[in-house]
């Protein structure tokens, strides 16, 4: 990947949960976290969303500045241009599906955001459930819907939490087929969470393994995974 970084971020935070990194990401870039529970993967996305604010440390984004903690500058979540999912799908109960994915659109023209939600629920083959309220949804299809709201935002970065981990093997490579022709049309880049290395391997430009709130090892996926000292501390997960 060449070209001017869409994310970079250099940041620390001290305490029980600290955690801190030193990465860039192109336009289109795939980027893995892995490593054991309590690593330190879901506080970085955190970070990066601007739910979590870091003792020290500069983030930018799409050519805009996010955080710079000498300058005194902190953007808050809602004003950075973020697609998220987390574990915790939060889409909002009182509405159905199709309109949990319309709120993200509110800057398009009412048609073409139904048009651009259907569409989004037919890729991660949703089509039929757009009127169904998340209570009425399976745990995958409510972790789908999160995912269409996020790309729905048209985001600067998409941060995923285990974006797969409810879903079937058919619906994984529906969901795996839209975040690559997000990665060929140099869309934005993507943090993902991940315990599964088959996942990571499939889908990821790099892969950054994480132990006590930091990186150990970032780079293409097969030369990570080849580092005994790396799988002694996946397999420690």
């Amino acid at each position: 990947m060449t070209g001017d970084p869409a994310l970079s971020l250099s940041f620390r935070r001290g305490g029980p949960a600290g955690v801190s990194a030193d990465l860039t990401l192109a336009p289109g870039e795939i980027l893995a976290l892995t490593g054991p529970s309590g690593a330190g993967k879901t506080t970085l996305l955190r970070v990066v969303a601007g739910l979590v604010r870091p003792g020290e440390g500069r983030i930018t984004c799409a050519g805009q500045v996010w955080l710079d903690t000498a300058a005194g500058l902190f953007v808050p979540p809602y004003r950075r241009r973020t697609g998220l999912v987390f574990q915790a799908y939060a889409l909002l109960p009182h509405m159905s599906a199709l309109q949990n994915i319309l709120m993200a659109m509110g800057d398009l023209p009412g048609d073409q955001a139904r048009e651009e939600a259907r569409r989004l629920m037919t890729a991660l083959d949703l089509p039929g459930l757009e009127d169904r309220k998340p209570a009425n949804l399976s745990g995958g299809q409510q972790q789908r819907v999160a995912l269409a709201r996020a790309l729905a935002r048209r985001p600067s970065v998409l941060l995923l939490d285990e974006p797969l981990s409810a879903v079937d093997r058919r619906t994984r490579g529906r969901v795996r087929e839209e975040l690559a022709a997000l990665r060929r049309a140099g869309g934005p880049p993507v943090l993902l969470v991940t315990h599964d290395l088959e996942e990571a391997v499939s889908l990821a430009d790099r892969l950054a393994v994480m132990d006590a709130g930091r990186i150990l090892q970032c780079g293409a996926p097969g030369e990570v995974l080849a580092d005994p000292r790396i799988i002694e501390v996946l397999d420690l997960g």
